[in-house]
């Protein structure tokens, strides 16, 4: 029942406490009767993530110029989580999805120099899915580690269908790398172990892959599909038409075309949600909706209020949009306790019918959605709190307990930058304007003593911090593509002449 509900009620009553009491305590009791009843409903389920999108990279949430109509309704019938953090990067954020943890817990600390593979030993909800008897696959980006022993398919996927590194066509020292010469248009995939030729632009080859395998897969059987997206991520690479859109109203080309890449997701949402209700499927669908991290080349048109962008600590570096659309189950509204993607492992669990081994249950650090799912005034975790690092140190370098962080908890973010702390309250000041620090010694102490503890527990499972010294010579995506192809493949990018065909690993 919403706000205007029960002031409904109690007018009806007179103002009487006793009813209206009598009454919240019966929606409290039925709340926790349908989260109960909502564990182990095995609905299918479609994770979509955007790449570099930001919270204010949408129509819906104020942006003047952007149009976002598909991502708007989906919104519109979905619970919103309003207050969600991811991390500031691309790969922590997915690490974190995957396991449940802080992405520094599973190694990860960077989004390349090998410090972006997820650490072997992690479990990841996939796994969990899968001994649960649901299909699983990815479309698109992994962005977890590209050598073989870390590749999805080791991860719990049994379709994949994915590029390398963390965006089409990058290429770093090491293993982190995609296919040679690749590019957003026509794009060489890894298709289960073997790169194929695809034709189109790449948002859509993702959907339209996506969208076939859950169409073909076995019926009764419920699926996991992790639609993964490296758009609106640089470069600007955009489909005829789309940049056209903005061409008038954005301030410069860039801007025009990065709204161009979020128009074209925005309509391949829309495909999806169509061919889902024309399949039969829209009712047993649980279908989400995240971005990575904060914005990028849409914060200077608008970024909702806020401080921060990508890259930071800031409230702006790590909002994200949290829309779970399921017809029938969820009834749509806005949600505002502080939650989080390390939040999705224990949820997707619990609404799988999945067991989670004891001894990765003593490790998660995310909480299960289900109460809020079914009432947002439900009191949940009121004193959590979580913490943000950048990470990006130097190659080689010792890790950086303060280099750009922060806490969170309730209304108040503590950051670290500039060697100093500060603190703002979020709610009353959400563009962090006016520091805190020296009027809330109690809350600053509180927040600094749990980093320290955070840093302590932390900082030994850093696992990757050494991977550097024994990376590969090449990217591992660009030794199995020439080993694939023995020489120039599809887009014609021939190995180097010391490269060992025959054996390259």
């Amino acid at each position: 029942m919403s706000d205007a509900g029960f002031g409904l009620v109690e007018r009806r009553v007179a103002g009487s406490l006793l009813v209206a009491s009598v009454l919240c305590g019966v929606l409290t009791t039925n709340a926790r009767l349908q989260a109960a009843e909502l564990a182990d409903t095995r609905p299918n389920i479609v994770l979509i993530i955007s790449d570099d999108q930001g919270y204010g990279d949408l129509s819906r949430h104020g942006n003047p110029i952007l149009k976002t109509p598909n991502l708007d309704r989906l919104a519109e019938g979905s619970v919103r989580f309003v207050d969600f953090q991811v991390s500031p990067t691309c790969s922590p954020t997915r690490a974190s999805l995957m396991t449940g943890r802080h992405e520094f817990r599973s190694g990860v600390t960077h989004t390349i120099h090998e410090r972006e593979r997820l650490a072997l030993q992690a479990t990841t909800i996939v796994q969990l899915l899968r001994e649960a008897n649901y299909s699983t696959g990815i479309f698109g980006k992994w962005h977890l580690g590209d050598e073989p022993e870390y590749l999805p398919d080791r991860r719990g996927f049994q379709e994949v269908f994915i590029h390398g590194a963390g965006g089409i066509g990058q290429s770093y020292p090491g293993s982190c790398g995609d296919a040679p010469g690749n590019g957003y248009f026509d794009p060489v995939i890894l298709h289960n172990g073997v790169f194929e030729q695809t034709h189109g632009y790449c948002t859509d080859v993702f959907f339209s892959q996506a969208m076939d395998w859950i169409c073909t897969r076995p019926k009764d059987q419920p699926f996991f599909a992790y639609i993964s997206l490296n758009a609106p991520h640089m470069p600007l690479h955009v489909p005829p038409g789309y940049a056209d859109l903005y061409r008038d109203k954005a301030p410069s080309g860039n801007v025009a075309k990065f709204f161009g890449m979020i128009a074209n997701i925005d309509d391949n949402v829309g495909r999806l949600m169509r061919r889902l209700t024309a399949e039969g499927l829209d009712r047993n669908t649980l279908v989400i909706y995240m971005n990575d991290n904060g914005g990028t080349v849409g914060t200077p048109i608008h970024n909702a209020g806020m401080r921060g962008a990508k890259v930071t600590p800031h409230w702006g570096g790590v909002r994200g949009m949290s829309f779970w659309h399921w017809p029938g189950k969820l009834q749509p509204t806005d949600v505002s306790p502080l939650t989080a993607h390390i939040d999705l492992f224990p949820t997707l669990a619990a609404l799988c019918g999945a067991s989670i081994p004891e001894d990765v249950a003593g490790k998660l650090e995310g909480f299960s959605l289900l109460p809020l799912l079914e009432n947002p005034q439900a009191s949940w975790h009121d004193d959590r709190k979580l913490v943000t690092h950048v990470g990006r140190w130097e190659v080689g370098a010792a890790p950086e307990k303060f280099g750009p962080c922060s806490v969170r908890w309730q209304q108040y973010l503590m950051v670290r930058e500039k060697n100093r702390w500060s603190l703002y309250d979020l709610r009353n000041d959400p563009g962090e304007q006016h520091d805190l620090a020296g009027s809330q010694p109690d809350v600053m102490d509180m927040l600094s003593r749990y980093y320290d503890q955070w840093w302590s527990d932390t900082e030994p499972q850093l696992v990757n911090e050494s991977a550097h010294k024994t990376a590969p010579k090449y990217n591992s995506f660009h030794a199995r593509y020439w080993k694939q192809y023995q020489g120039p493949g599809p887009n014609r990018t021939p190995p180097p002449k010391d490269f060992p065909l025959t054996d390259a690993k």
